[in-house]
């Protein structure tokens, strides 16, 4: 951060630094990074968003797959313990309901643990040799209790180390005459090997999407690239064309401006419609000729190819200097000029385009505030940044108009810019301007209560 009153000669040393290295980038440079950039993130986006879906509905399916035809064993085993026990309910889960003996051989059935109890969720005794074999948090009373609240409950549990993730399952037995609860039956069998093949399928389509996200977004920056050539080497054609055309057309345009104030310096030898038709074509060609030196500066902006010193220049100066000339034409509209803001505020820049950034919004400023009314300079260093601020207290601007008044053309009220002179490429040569330092404007408007336009450049002017 750079405190107010910095030094000029630490200004001067990053001067001397920064006249071997590359400036900010050209506009047309920045524009086309930003598209390639916006457009990859769009497939990677797009890539991402349709292999998200991909893989939650594959995992979906196959879990569905996986356990489904367990969670129908593991009600099957319940209906045949319910059974049971109505057809005999004093030997209620007796027997050898536990699980069955385990076998070496690889297809060895998953074994079916079942726990019963009373109607209080007191745990009943099986009578089962294997019941040892149950793990103890399958025995918990808990799912049970809440299947005497609801008619039924499931969830899953850590077995242990040996049966690893169980599916249980819960059910009231009730008394067919009168429909009271007997007790609750609980099944449950292990799901670790359909557990551990989700997980499995979980990272292997994290993995890949991961990979094939990365991939995409690779090949989307090339493929990017590769699909803005055409759209940039038109926006360069244009540019040369523009740059060209502005450059043209400025000879002929002084040439018919000579002649038409040639001709009128005869006034006596032409009649006075003929007079006020060549002070028409003077006035034409002078506004013609602006607009193309307007243009002309625009194209080189776009293009990196306007030249920009690097010194030590004051914003309070350039706005001093820019005062001075705006001043006649705000005291005939009645307008007060206030410099009492402008305080110190250096930076490395271009004191003749900053100057005629400065001239452009104190000229709008003055332009669209009324009599009677003030503009406001003021200039500091904050956070590293030298800013300059125009304040007036003129018509204002509709809010939904601000995000485009840098563009070229627009004007907000064309009726009113064009007889102010306003061809509406003002505020875009002031962005460009500030781009070109690596700056920006701010631009803050309440109809009826003024504008404040900021213009804001780090103090090493873009050049590190």
């Amino acid at each position: 951060m750079i405190a107010l009153g910095t030094p000029v000669r630490w200004l001067s040393h990053r001067i001397a630094q920064s006249r071997a290295r590359p400036g900010p980038p050209a506009a047309s440079d920045r524009l086309f990074h930003g598209l390639r950039l916006r457009l990859t993130l769009w497939y990677g986006g797009v890539l991402a968003a349709s292999l998200l879906l991909a893989g939650i509905g594959l995992y979906l399916v196959l879990q569905h797959l996986l356990l489904q035809p367990i969670s129908d064993d593991v009600s099957n085993q319940i209906d045949q313990v319910r059974a049971a026990w109505l057809r005999d309910p004093n030997r209620a889960c007796q027997g050898p309901l536990g699980p069955p003996p385990k076998h070496d051989t690889p297809n060895s059935p998953i074994p079916f643990y079942i726990a019963c109890f009373d109607a209080q969720g007191t745990p009943l005794s099986n009578g089962n040799d294997q019941s040892s074999d149950i793990p103890a948090a399958f025995s918990g009373n808990t799912l049970a209790l809440r299947a005497l609240k609801d008619g039924s409950a499931s969830d899953h549990i850590d077995g242990g180390e040996n049966a690893g993730t169980i599916y249980r399952v819960a059910k009231v037995v009730r008394d067919p005459a009168n429909g009271a609860a007997l007790g609750v039956v609980q099944v449950g069998r292990s799901i670790e090997e359909q557990e551990s093949a989700l997980r499995l399928l979980r990272n292997l389509l994290l993995g890949l999407g991961v990979l094939a996200v990365l991939v995409a977004t690779i090949g989307g920056l090339f493929l990017a690239s590769r699909a803005l050539l055409p759209a940039q080497l038109a926006f360069a054609r244009q540019q040369a064309f523009i740059g060209d055309a502005s450059h043209e057309l400025r000879t002929p345009l002084t040439l018919l401006r000579a002649n038409a104030e040639l001709l009128l310096r005869h006034r006596a030898q032409v009649s006075d419609d003929a007079a006020e038709m060549l002070q028409e074509i003077v006035e034409e060609t002078e506004h013609i000729n602006h607009i193309s030196s307007e243009l002309l500066l625009l194209a080189r902006l776009d293009a990196g190819q306007l030249h920009l010193e690097r010194e030590v220049v004051d914003l309070a100066e350039i706005a001093g200097n820019v005062a001075r000339r705006v001043t006649p034409l705000a005291t005939g509209k009645g307008i007060m000029l206030d410099r009492s803001g402008l305080h110190t505020a250096r930076l490395i820049g271009d004191a003749e385009a900053l100057e005629r950034a400065a001239l452009i919004l104190v000229d709008n400023a003055v332009k669209y505030t009324s009599s009677g009314g003030n503009v406001d300079l003021r200039s500091s260093i904050e956070n590293g940044n030298a800013t300059l601020t125009v304040a007036d207290t003129g018509i204002g601007i509709d809010p939904a108009h601000i995000p485009h008044l840098t563009e070229r053309f627009y004007r907000v009220d064309r009726a009113r810019s064009r007889e102010t002179g306003g061809a509406g490429l003002g505020l875009a040569i002031a962005h460009g301007i500030a781009s070109a330092h690596a700056g920006r404007l701010a631009i803050t408007s309440e109809p009826g209560k003024g504008t404040i336009v900021r213009l804001i450049l780090p103090v090493n002017g873009g050049w590190r």
